[in-house]
């Protein structure tokens, strides 16, 4: 493992490895992502490590190889906690064979979820889709379609599966499956039948509702650096996996002040008349 350097950490979802991967990029980012790309999770891919594991470029090339893979949407380096009990940090880099977007990287190590696989250069989804949060093939919306099979007395309609889904939902999110939910809702009706279908299983739903289950344990703290400068940042200050400052131009060195040999020699000369003065002295 990675002690104390930026270990791998491979993103999930990516594309089989192909004759293609990284002929987008320069020659030298190729070269350098594909050797990363066939380390094992939890080595080293710190510039000091990639500079030893390759006989072509130094620190400062790897350096600035890292920075064009973050721009170019295959890596982003982050701090985890272990655990929220442990409050020991690991640092790592996950690497993405598919390029992928700022969105697709934000919600990933913001929430552990992908969504949809994209590249850098994918649109983002149509408002119409991200709309559409409930689908009529749902678990819930089929648990209470499922109804009206078990017990003709609770036949509901499109209208009134739509309007109980939520409720339904909370039920299997909080650990009830699908046959129980149905005994649950279908268990001792009225012998005299049921006037409202949809208001005696809202009143179930209610009533019935089971208890909250202890929930796992949080996912571990992490913080998202600049694949530059390694400073903390939120996720939205990330652009390309770099922060404000490192993404604007580099300032240009000063110009250094070359002396000629006579101007050296001049110097040489003061230098040893002010030792001799002060031996004197």
């Amino acid at each position: 493992m990675a002690t104390p350097g930026y270990g791998k950490q491979s993103a999930p979802e990516q594309l089989p490895r192909s004759a293609a991967d990284f002929s987008h990029l320069p020659a030298r980012e190729a070269y350098i992502a594909s050797l990363i790309d066939h380390l094992p999770d939890g080595a080293a891919m710190d510039v000091k490590t990639l500079a030893v594991l390759q006989p072509h470029y130094g620190q400062m090339a790897c350096r600035t190889v890292l920075n064009n893979l973050s721009t170019a949407g295959h890596l982003r380096r982050v701090r985890e906690r272990i655990s929220s009990k442990d409050c020991r940090w690991v640092f790592r880099t996950y690497f993405s064979r598919t390029p992928r977007s700022d969105a697709w990287w934000t919600q990933f190590l913001t929430t552990g979820e992908t969504g949809e696989a994209s590249t850098s250069g994918a649109p983002d989804p149509p408002k119409e889709r991200t709309l559409n949060r409930t689908s009529p093939t749902s678990a819930a919306y089929a648990a209470l379609a499922g109804l009206g099979l078990a017990d003709a007395r609770l036949a509901l309609s499109a209208a009134d599966c739509a309007a109980l889904e939520p409720l339904a939902a909370e039920w299997l999110a909080r650990g009830t499956t699908p046959a129980l939910f149905t005994a649950a809702l279908t268990a001792g009706l009225p012998p005299e039948g049921v006037h409202s279908p949809v208001a005696f299983t809202r009143r179930r739903l209610l009533d019935k509702m089971p208890p909250e289950r202890p929930r796992p344990e949080s996912p571990a703290t992490r913080v998202i650096e600049c694949t530059d400068c390694r400073t903390p940042c939120r996720p939205h200050a990330l652009l390309s996996g770099l922060c404000r400052a490192c993404r604007g131009t580099p300032k240009a060195s000063p110009p250094r002040r070359h002396l000629s040999p006579a101007a050296v020699r001049a110097h040489a000369a003061r230098a040893r008349q002010a030792m001799i003065s002060s031996s004197g002295s």
